[in-house]
């Protein structure tokens, strides 16, 4: 199937208050898992690869992304390529070349105006590519003398006033904000301000995105959902799946040296995560 853009995706979700579930990928079985969980429930979804991962593969873009658009036309399902927390304009800029159809701009860490500017440039050089940007806000600094929080530092709440200036400015597409996530949480405790949501849903003219949802509940996740949320960035859940079973099956088969009877193992486990989540966010 041809690939798809988030924009559609996350579109198409807004008007049925439910939410497209965008996973990171790593590995070509997370790819494969990730596919495979959506193909289950016949649902679309997004395959994203962020900055970090990247640099993981030693700063080499094509090879991941070659291999998911590679499955992507291979599925059964809608399936769209995001490029996920892009700080270097440099990874930016391949980004439409190597099938990328969106991207998130990080510039949240950095103060306000220059958080604007930046983010402005980006999504003026991004329409231009025809691709869709998401971007991200925390907490405005210059509060009783404090930095700039970024989004996920613990306590950072995104204001609905500063969220639909920065919107407005910016010309993004989306906005990820600060509601009490955080990224690689091992652990399902944070709790959402759903006050907050509600507030930036009824503010902010575009479609609003959750990241950091590993450490979130089911219910927490639901009501997100209903509340406004669009897109649900998932990233340590696959990893958890993937290495809790790995770590299973080794235990259980000291003897083991081929990678494949592990990494089936894994895929299968990262695979049954995925179904999970898209079941949960209405898809």
């Amino acid at each position: 199937m041809p690939l798809v853009t988030t924009g559609e995706l996350v579109a198409r979700a807004a008007t049925t208050r439910s939410a497209v579930a965008a996973f990171n990928i790593i590995t070509l079985e997370h790819v494969e898992a990730v596919i495979t969980g959506a193909e289950s429930l016949d649902a679309p979804v997004v395959l994203q690869v962020s900055e970090n991962a990247v640099k993981f593969r030693h700063g080499r873009l094509l090879p991941l992304a070659r291999a998911a658009v590679s499955a992507a036309e291979r599925a059964a399902v809608p399936v769209a390529l995001h490029l996920d927390h892009v700080q270097s304009d440099d990874l930016l800029r391949q980004a439409a070349d190597a099938g990328f159809g969106s991207v998130m701009y990080d510039a949240a860490h950095l103060p306000y105006a220059e958080n604007l500017a930046a983010t402005r440039a980006a999504a003026d050089w991004a329409h231009s590519q025809g691709l869709w940007i998401e971007a991200e806000l925390g907490e405005v600094g210059g509060k009783q003398g404090r930095p700039p929080l970024d989004a996920h530092a613990p306590g950072a709440r995104t204001d609905p006033a500063e969220a639909r200036a920065f919107v407005t400015d910016s010309g993004v597409d989306a906005l990820a904000v600060a509601i009490g996530s955080a990224h690689a949480m091992t652990e399902r405790t944070a709790t959402l301000d759903h006050d907050l949501l509600k507030r930036l849903a009824t503010t902010v003219d575009v479609p609003l995105v959750l990241h950091g949802s590993s450490g979130v509940r089911d219910d927490e996740l639901a009501a997100a959902v209903a509340g406004g949320i669009a897109k649900v960035n998932v990233g340590t859940a696959l990893n958890i799946a993937m290495t809790g079973a790995i770590r299973e099956f080794l235990a259980a088969h000291p003897e083991a040296v081929d990678s494949r009877t592990y990494l089936s193992v894994g895929r299968d486990a990262m695979a049954g995560a995925a179904r999970r989540i898209i079941q949960l966010l209405g898809r």
